[in-house]
């Protein structure tokens, strides 16, 4: 996982004694997002898998409908760089000149408007999804006990969220990490939507909570169903509710809670 963690010397203090260890922590850096050549937003994030981030983030934000928009995905100083520009096709440009004024809509959201502005406004942008076909909830429930088994970045550092994306019939798809949890939906959703593979995805795994920035990716991906380690905002319920989708999380004791949606499952 080179360029992802960093070894520093720390010191345990356990029961009155001091011990030296060395640990490893997730790296974390500002990747610069251009579109056109022109600044679009900057996000902190584990460095790696920037196409597929940017894509992802790209798609989320409504600059990207299809692959095809895209001419380009490339890094400004080669692989390492933390600036990234996209340069999409004359007919996609031409389409999105509101999207570019916006400039960071969903991930930098203005100050001063209310939820029910901002549900509307994310409404315009995508239609409610299919109903598409059920999903078992046991299944994917099973599969959310087990994410923390894929996560090899937790594993050493335990300080990454994880997306994980499966079909309708659990067959993994894409998985990723990151320090951030919208980082590592938009680089599981961009890896898949780079392939032209986006459209087998069915259900989304997270090791978070539920925002609305988060039901927004799902639903520009026309992703239904999400299942997460933690309750939903009640603005991300509202969101998902309005776009026919399926939220839901574990209870407290056992069982899941499911917040809306509940025509979908088995």
């Amino acid at each position: 996982m080179s360029g992802t963690v960093i070894s520093r010397n720390i010191t345990l203090i356990d029961a009155g004694n001091k011990i030296d260890r060395t640990l490893n922590l997730i790296q974390e850096e500002p990747l610069s997002i251009r579109i056109q050549g022109q600044p679009y937003s900057v996000v902190m994030r584990t460095p790696g898998d920037e196409p597929a981030h940017v894509a992802g983030f790209c798609l989320a934000e409504g600059i990207l409908d299809s692959p095809d928009d895209v001419e380009t995905i490339a890094s400004c100083d080669g692989a390492s760089t933390n600036v990234v520009t996209v340069t999409v096709t004359a007919a996609r440009l031409a389409r999105i000149a509101g999207v570019l004024d916006r400039r960071g809509f969903v991930s930098q959201t203005s100050c001063g408007i209310c939820g029910k502005e901002l549900v509307d406004d994310l409404s315009q942008m995508v239609q409610p999804l299919p109903d598409g076909p059920g999903i078992d909830l046991q299944g994917a429930y099973h599969f959310l006990e087990t994410l923390k088994e894929q996560q090899g970045l937790y594993r050493e550092t335990r300080a990454s969220h994880a997306a994980a994306l499966y079909s309708p019939n659990f067959q993994l798809l894409s998985l990723a990490e990151d320090v951030g949890r919208h980082n590592a939906l938009d680089k599981a959703i961009g890896k898949l939507f780079l392939e032209r593979s986006l459209h087998r995805a069915a259900v989304l795994i997270l090791s978070s909570r539920i925002s609305y920035e988060l039901v927004q990716k799902a639903a520009r991906a026309q992703i239904p169903f999400i299942l997460a380690a933690s309750r939903p905002t009640a603005l991300a319920v509202a969101l998902a509710d309005s776009l026919n989708m399926t939220l839901a999380s574990p209870a407290k004791k056992s069982g899941v809670q499911v917040y809306c949606g509940l025509n979908r499952l088995v």
